[in-house]
């Protein structure tokens, strides 16, 4: 079996955490591989390096990231349209997507054996609709719609299958994932929903209006965002905090299902709610 561990190079205890899980993934008759960034880190391990994180992913049976749910996300991605189950260790504070703490990377050798769970996640699929042509991008947790830096805010038009149903004056509209629930949903206001849910949250980010509330729009909808952009302003939309389109009048954003899903999975008998309640209590802190 092959494991590959993607490393948040930017964090000293990741590159430890995960050489210590090389280690034992090899000691257990695994062999691990890794992006070529890593090589110079562990000059005396047997790993399989790959240059490109999609070739890694086509050639392993698992991935492990070692980092926060920033690792996660990015990599979640690759694992979607390769269709590699995936697991995160976390190296940082929260780790709302991540299954094992650093002081329990000795279950992972669960992963092995077969003795863990596994669950779908939905996806997002974002398409953006200009003149010139049409771009599409896979979402893990959100995709928002919102004035640029500086800007004022914006008028955008929210259409349903094709029907227009809302206009909002607002800093964005957030759409999420029920993973991505508890990421900046959560901190806009949005309500927290069960990973395993197939749907579309909609969340207004600072409107000006007093009734606006987040709108939860059923997983077959399709959902579509004009704006209307004052002078010298700007629009943009950022997928999972990564990457950032701009908007002009006239373009159509289309919100909807993906037909990709994330498999990951988990090796500690801990339901969903038990380690939100663990988790939020670490934020108070």
């Amino acid at each position: 079996m092959k494991i590959a561990i993607i490393v948040n190079l930017s964090k000293p205890r990741a590159i430890s955490t995960a050489r210590l899980i090389e280690g034992l993934m090899r000691e257990n008759g695994a062999q691990t591989v890794m992006l070529s960034t890593c090589r110079r880190l562990y000059p005396d391990l047997p790993i399989e390096y790959y240059n490109t994180i999609e070739e890694l992913f086509e050639h392993s049976d698992i991935a492990v990231t070692v980092g926060g749910d920033g690792t996660i996300i990015h990599a979640a991605k690759y694992a979607a349209l390769s269709n590699t189950p995936m697991i995160g260790v976390n190296v940082g504070r929260l780790g709302f997507a991540a299954d094992v703490e650093v002081d329990e990377i000795d279950k992972l050798t669960r992963l092995l054996s077969g003795d863990c769970s596994s669950e779908r996640r939905m996806l997002l699929e974002v398409e953006v609709q200009k003149p010139c042509g049409t771009a599409r991008y896979l979402a893990v947790n959100d995709a928002v719609v919102a004035h640029g830096q500086l800007s004022k805010i914006v008028d955008l038009q929210l259409a349903l299958n094709g029907e227009p149903i809302a206009k909002y004056r607002a800093d964005g509209l957030l759409f999420s994932t029920p993973t991505g629930s508890t990421a900046y949903s959560l901190s806009a206001g949005g309500p927290i929903l069960a990973p395993q849910m197939a749907c579309i949250l909609m969340t207004p980010v600072c409107p000006h209006s007093l009734f606006s509330r987040s709108v939860l729009f059923d997983g077959d909808s399709e959902l579509s965002v004009t704006a209307t952009i004052p002078a010298e302003c700007s629009c943009l939309l950022t997928v999972d905090g990564e990457e950032n389109i701009g908007i002009s009048e006239g373009d159509r954003v289309v919100i909807r299902k993906s037909p990709r899903t994330l498999e990951l999975l988990s090796v500690k008998n801990r339901n969903f709610y038990r380690k939100l309640n663990e988790k939020l209590r670490e934020r108070e802190l």
